[in-house]
């Protein structure tokens, strides 16, 4: 009974000292938060919040050309389904050459007080009609940028009605441009597979 005593307690002191040689189990630590952190949390949400409710959200952009969305909507179509050129504008030309007319500098030529707008209505629509790559001297001023053509996209009577408005617009003061004049220059310009290049194609606004 003794020797039975003696093994059991040689048997516990064992298992006692291969307990303490093991690791303590690892487990997740419960350290606060610092306070420096917790601070700038706080701060950047106060910061969030007063930003959101101070803001002029309702106010046109002080950015690009102050458009609303009245403006690229445009006016509705008169009564007999005549065309409104200035929203033919408003949804095809207004990126390039700005609600104002001026385009932008060294990218995109003015409309207004344009030689090429106030020239030929023939060349005009033709222009329009088939695009331009190249150099395009305009008041001036060399440009090197590419207008796409719209034979495709618009119809005679919605080119006659933009380019009627463009020459009405920004101080310009010539005659309008008719449909059927659209639709002699389409016919006569209808073999191009390429745009016009510039001004060595065009030669002038009134030629």
């Amino acid at each position: 009974m003794d020797d039975r005593t003696e093994q059991g307690g040689r048997a516990q002191r064992q298992a006692a000292a291969a307990r303490a040689r093991e690791n303590v189990e690892p487990h997740e630590g419960r350290g606060p938060i610092p306070r420096n952190v917790l601070a700038l949390i706080a701060g950047l949400i106060a910061f969030g919040a007063v930003y959101i409710l101070t803001s002029p959200i309702n106010a046109p952009s002080g950015l690009g050309d102050e458009r609303t969305t009245a403006d690229l909507v445009g006016k509705p179509q008169p009564p007999g389904g005549a065309v409104d050129g200035a929203a033919v504008f408003q949804s095809r030309c207004v990126a390039c050459h700005q609600a104002t007319g001026m385009g932008l500098p060294g990218v995109f030529p003015p409309l207004a007080a344009s030689e090429w707008v106030n020239g030929k209505d023939s060349k005009l629509a033709a222009i329009v009609l088939r695009g331009v790559t190249g150099k395009l001297t305009v008041k001036g001023t060399a440009y090197n940028g590419a207008m796409p053509a719209f034979a495709d996209q618009l119809g005679d009577a919605e080119l006659a009605a933009v380019l009627t408005h463009v020459r009405s617009q920004w101080g310009n003061a010539s005659p309008p441009v008719t449909a059927e004049t659209v639709a002699a220059v389409r016919a006569e310009t209808a073999a191009m597979t390429a745009p016009f290049d510039g001004d060595a194609a065009l030669g002038g606004p009134g030629g």
